[in-house]
């Protein structure tokens, strides 16, 4: 059976079935909302936890760091393996390290430069371009423009998403799953309780930042990210 964890769905190729496989658990981080210490080092540690605990993906979202101290940062994320690692907005520092992909937000640049810049340079050929989307249109132009998936939010109340608006609720995260034909990830306040709403709604997974960072202990998270798991 086809999964999103050995096949990966990469820009200008058509899609796996959404529910051909596990739902993905995506952990987008931000240092700076970690407890104590907030050190790329503290990060690499988090990042680790994650990938221990079974996280997919880990998109790396630390928009602060100079190019050099990303690079680094996410060199050393991509070691520690097998989850794939993400660079959020820099596909010049994702393409430096040979990340999985890169992630693109509105302040980016637009998918289809980011897909087209892929394709004449030295991406490998299941490179991933993703966008976050907060409504229907902004998610079918990202598909248009060539995306591999995109992140749907939020769709419940959480405090990093306040600036996109009230949350869009479990029924558009439906109605973009219904109309888009690559993977749509839940992300907004989403965790352990109320991803199932999420699968059920279509998402091809889920993406949090929270669940992840502020989880209590390592068999907690795994726990946690293992029932995620099962859903499908």
């Amino acid at each position: 059976m086809s999964s999103w964890h050995s096949k990966p769905f990469a820009a200008g190729q058509p899609p796996l079935p959404a529910k051909a496989s596990p739902p993905l658990v995506c952990y987008v981080t931000d240092r700076k909302a970690l407890r104590g210490e907030k050190t790329p080092a503290a990060l690499l540690e988090r990042i680790r936890a994650a990938v221990v605990a079974s996280v997919d993906w880990v998109q790396i979202r630390e928009k602060d760091l100079t190019a050099r101290e990303l690079l680094a940062l996410v060199k050393q994320a991509i070691a520690l393996g097998p989850a794939r690692i993400i660079v959020n907005d820099r596909l010049d520092v994702a393409l430096a390290a040979g990340a999985a992909g890169v992630h693109l937000g509105h302040a980016s640049v637009p998918v289809r430069e980011a897909v087209e810049s892929c394709r004449r340079g030295n991406a490998a050929a299941d490179f991933l371009v993703g966008a976050s989307c907060h409504s229907l249109e902004g998610a079918r132009a990202a598909e248009s423009a060539g995306a591999s998936y995109v992140y749907f939010g939020p769709v419940y109340e959480t405090p990093s998403k306040i600036p996109f608006g009230k949350p869009h609720g479990v029924e558009e995260l439906a109605e973009v799953t219904r109309v888009l034909h690559i993977p749509v990830i839940a992300i907004g306040g989403v965790n352990e309780s109320n991803a199932v709403e999420c699968i059920r709604a279509g998402a091809a997974g889920i993406a949090a930042i929270r669940m992840i960072q502020d989880a209590r202990d390592a068999p907690g998270l795994k726990t946690a990210i293992d029932a995620i798991h099962r859903l499908r």
